[in-house]
């Protein structure tokens, strides 16, 4: 088994309230399995959503494995412009805890988003996403970690089957 293995995290910006709970769960078990099985470094792109819910769990198993590492690939810096005050704030904690941060562009472009996810899944080995759509950004992002044949693990899936079980 190799050590040191990258995953990287892709998923939509709005969570459906009853997935919510079930995600953290499920995510929490998925990074415990995958940090025993090698990988060291988490990479989030910090968008509104399961990015930064992603990213939080990471520096919450950081109290566990002090050997993980967090980095952020961003499409700009100016990301959170028109993000309200509370979201800002989670978005400092998240860069405050960060062991490396990315811009990948310097300002907002038309391009500079799927730049972001480019640069998250190359020389990553695995991917974790909460995909429900076909279309947009994360299913453009999953399409090019399959392409690069990165190992997926679409939690969305996941989250509603461990729904359904709970009814």
């Amino acid at each position: 088994m190799r050590k040191d293995l990258v995953c990287c995290f892709t998923g939509h910006r709005s969570i459906e309230p009853h997935d919510s709970d079930i995600l953290h769960a499920v995510l929490g078990d998925i990074l415990e399995k995958l940090i025993k099985n090698g990988v060291t470094v988490f990479r989030s792109g910090g968008a509104y959503g399961f990015d930064i819910c992603a990213a939080l769990e990471v520096i919450e198993k950081r109290k566990k494995y002090p050997f993980v590492q967090l980095h952020l690939y961003l499409p700009c810096k100016e990301q959170t412009l028109n993000w309200d005050g509370r979201d800002k704030d989670v978005y400092k904690k998240m860069l405050d805890n960060a062991d490396k941060i990315v811009y990948t562009s310097e300002e907002y472009s038309a391009g500079c988003m799927h730049h972001r996810d480019r640069c998250l899944v190359d020389g990553a080995d695995i991917c974790i996403a909460y995909c429900k759509k076909s279309k947009g950004g994360t299913a453009y992002t999953l399409n090019y970690a399959k392409e690069k044949k990165l190992g997926i693990f679409n939690i969305a899936k996941s989250a509603d089957e461990k729904k359904d079980t709970s009814l």
